[in-house]
């Protein structure tokens, strides 16, 4: 069973960072540099604190990961900087679980963050070339409002934001923990 809890600070950010690896392979594999690639693990533990970071679990495995942050004024991303605006990022799933809904769990869950914390939108971005994953936050209710080219990649990205205040709470189609209704 899916289980969706904060980050704790005894969990491996090790595992996290292989996790990572593991779910943007495909994606390095077709030449997208994304930073989660091959990103250090000091790199994974920099992006947890700058937000929230949630995980899920299957018994004791790390299969996915998200985090979320409240808008933030030092962004390449103009929209990133709009007040209102919580973004989510480092967002992965092993690849056997993808496919399954585990990470509309994830998802989910830094939308209800987003929400509770008074912010009007979640933002996400994902390569152009990423259609799979554009498509995907489409089906969830997001739709494009920006590009950006980030620093060092050689991709530009589509950035996608779904308004929260009328997100259905969905936590009984997932086992979401008490701490992820901040």
């Amino acid at each position: 069973m899916l289980h969706i809890r904060s980050f704790e600070t005894t969990d491996s950010i090790e595992e996290i960072t292989l996790l990572l690896h593991r779910a943007y392979a495909h994606l390095g594999d077709i030449g997208l540099n994304y930073t989660a690639v091959d990103q250090s693990s000091d790199v994974t533990a920099n992006r947890i604190r700058r937000g929230t970071c949630y995980v899920a679990t299957v018994g004791s495995n790390f299969i996915g990961t998200i985090v979320v942050q409240p808008t933030n004024t030092e962004s390449e991303c103009f929209y990133f900087t709009q007040p209102g605006v919580a973004c989510a990022n480092q967002f992965a799933v092993a690849p056997e679980y993808q496919r399954n809904g585990f990470g509309s769990g994830l998802l989910l869950c830094a939308e209800i963050w987003a929400r509770e914390n008074g912010f009007s939108h979640l933002a996400v971005d994902t390569a152009e070339p990423a259609t799979h994953l554009i498509e995907f936050y489409n089906r969830r209710g997001y739709h494009h409002v920006d590009w950006v080219q980030w620093t060092g990649k050689n991709y530009r990205s589509v950035v996608l934001s779904k308004a929260l205040d009328d997100i259905a709470d969905q936590r009984t189609q997932f086992r979401i923990e008490n701490d992820c209704n901040m």
